[in-house]
C-alpha cells in the first residue's frame, strides 16, 4: 500500500509505522516535561501538544488496527 505525501513522493506502511514510532518517542519526551516543576506557562503547550499527539495516534491505530487486534 503506498500513500502520497507532497510532489511525487510516497510513503509505504513501513514508513509510516517507523514516523509513528518517532512521534510516540516525542510523546515520552513530552510526558518527562510535565515533571519539570519550573516549566511555567509552558505546561498549557506541554498539554496541548500530548492531547494532539494522542489524537494523531489513535486515529492511526483506528485506520490501521494491527493484525488480530478489534
Amino acid at each position: 500500500m503506498i500513500f502520497q505525501q507532497g510532489k511525487n513522493q510516497a510513503m509505504d506502511m513501513e514508513t509510516i509505522k517507523q514516523r509513528i514510532t518517532v512521534v510516540q518517542n516525542k510523546r515520552e519526551y513530552l510526558l518527562s516535561l510535565l515533571e519539570q516543576p519550573n516549566l511555567g506557562s509552558l505546561r498549557i503547550d506541554v498539554n496541548q501538544a500530548l492531547e494532539e499527539m494522542d489524537e494523531l495516534l489513535d486515529e492511526f491505530q483506528r485506520t490501521f488496527p494491527e493484525p488480530g487486534t478489534n
